[in-house]
């Protein structure tokens, strides 16, 4: 496999978080009864007519300025003419020749390496239906149909699916970060098509590739991409490439973990273009601009921030902004006063540590001003660091909890009196009155007998406390 280069470029179809769909007023809301959410318009009755969901366009603009990508001020909608059962209009109503948002890049990061991943266009369409196929009948949900997308079309940048998954993982948290999607793969509102191909490494003629439909999983995107590389390379090697490899959309089987053919891969001509006669061309006045150019703060604004402001190693940086609610969890354990090095751990190491199967961030039950106050506790000397873990046990084991009550409850409060610490010390002192002498004449490592001393006959004080008690006696 070395001896080959792999080409990849993706199309990733994200569905925008608007109330309506993107021609009519229907809802968007998903798991309703099959064919509730619709009207003349999305089922392509004759006479009706579409009008654009401004906040589409708002949407679209803001992906744009997001990615430093142009934004076409005028822009135009396309029929794109195909048969099929979840298409009610037989065509779908898309942007072909001057798309709202042009050129632009994402940044990705590949073992400390940035690379740059070109994006060629993204543009506003309507989705289509969905086919549910039960026994021997076949049925059709139009409740998709007319949901406004917006498709994100890569440059061929990718050489291998480790970068593809980068890619697809940073394009996911900005759409995120911004607010215009949820992008939730398991229900169809972040999905990708994959362009693959291969070439002799050296060589720079672009070979036949294949498009690898609907996958809505990063694990899955992973395997179709390598079983598609690993078949066309043996096609190769076996002299039966021009035979097997042709250029068509394949599908890949999630149980077998390989990819079979669907259809014969269309092109622009294949579809028919044309503009679309029911709606005018998209104009984006001075207003409208505006209000799309205002974004919120992306991942890697974020993750410099974090660095910059609160002193975090870039990798703990990088893990507090891949997702968005880890990134929103984090400052709000800082707004409920926990210091930022006690929140990074507690958050990333201890509590996601714990998180397992489908125990999430989202549904532990663990509020951030829950874990918060733990952190300030720990960071006041009330519990240790060892307790502090025994009641975050307690946290996810009951779904969440009042710190303070499991403190007192479990018993674990830190002994922080000066006097008690300073009698527990004179007594140690005293008794190791020979060890104290060899202390002072420089036999430093018996500090350490000294501590666990304090702490054998004192239970449960502060050892930072003894620490700085017993230094101060010593000296």
């Amino acid at each position: 496999m070395s001896a080959f280069e792999t080409i990849i470029g993706l199309e990733v179809h994200v569905q925008l978080n608007t109330k309506t769909k993107i021609f009519c007023s229907c809802a968007t809301s998903f798991g309703d009864n099959p064919n509730k959410n619709v009207c003349p318009t999305c089922l392509g009755l004759p006479g009706a007519l579409p009008v654009l969901n401004r906040e589409v366009v708002k949407k679209a603009i803001s992906f744009g300025v997001a990615i430093n990508a142009k934004i076409n001020q005028n822009s135009v909608f396309a029929r794109k003419n195909y048969f099929y059962p979840d298409l009610p209009k037989a065509y779908q109503i898309s942007q072909f020749e001057i798309p709202i948002v042009g050129r632009g890049e994402i940044e990705i990061k590949m073992n400390g390496a940035k690379k740059i991943i070109g994006v060629t266009r993204a543009h506003m369409e309507e989705d289509a239906g969905k086919n549910i196929h039960e026994g021997q009948f076949s049925k059709v949900d139009l409740n998709r149909a007319c949901t406004p997308l917006l498709e994100i079309v890569s440059e061929p940048d990718m050489r291998s699916s480790d970068e593809a998954i980068a890619y697809l993982k940073k394009l996911h948290s900005i759409v995120r970060f911004l607010g215009i999607s949820d992008a939730n793969m398991q229900e169809g509102s972040f999905r990708c098509d994959a362009n693959v191909s291969i070439r002799p490494k050296g060589d720079s003629k672009l070979y036949t590739r294949v498009e690898i439909k609907n996958l809505n999983s990063f694990k899955f995107i992973q395997k179709a991409i390598e079983y598609e590389v690993e078949r066309q390379i043996v096609a190769w090697e076996d002299g039966k490439y021009e035979a097997q490899v042709v250029q068509e959309t394949r599908l890949f089987d999630t149980t077998k973990g390989t990819t079979r053919s669907m259809r014969g891969k269309e092109e622009a001509a294949d579809y028919r273009y044309f503009p679309d006669p029911d709606l005018l061309p998209v104009f984006i006045d001075e207003a409208l601009m505006r209000e799309g150019k205002e974004i919120p703060e992306m991942p890697d604004e974020k993750r410099e921030r974090y660095i910059r402001d609160f002193g975090i190693k870039a990798s703990d940086a990088s893990v507090l902004t891949n997702e968005l609610e880890m990134a929103l969890y984090f400052e709000s354990m800082l707004d409920f006063g926990a210091s930022a090095k006690g929140a990074v751990t507690w958050l990333t190491t201890e509590l996601l540590g714990r998180l397992k199967g489908e125990n999430t961030l989202q549904n532990c039950g663990i509020e951030s001003s829950v874990l918060a106050t733990l952190v300030k506790r720990i960071d006041a000397g009330k519990i240790s660091g060892k307790s502090g873990k025994e009641i975050l046990d307690v946290l996810v084991e009951k779904r969440g909890g009042d710190v303070d009550s499991l403190i007192s409850a479990m018993g674990l409060e830190q002994v922080n009196d000066e006097g008690a610490i300073l009698s527990v010390i004179d007594s140690v002192l005293q008794a190791n009155a020979d060890k104290v002498v060899e202390y002072k004449n420089g036999k430093d490592k018996l500090f350490g007998f000294f501590v666990g001393q304090v702490m054998k006959n004192a239970k449960g004080v502060n050892p930072a406390r003894v620490n700085e008690l017993l230094k101060e006696k010593l000296q």
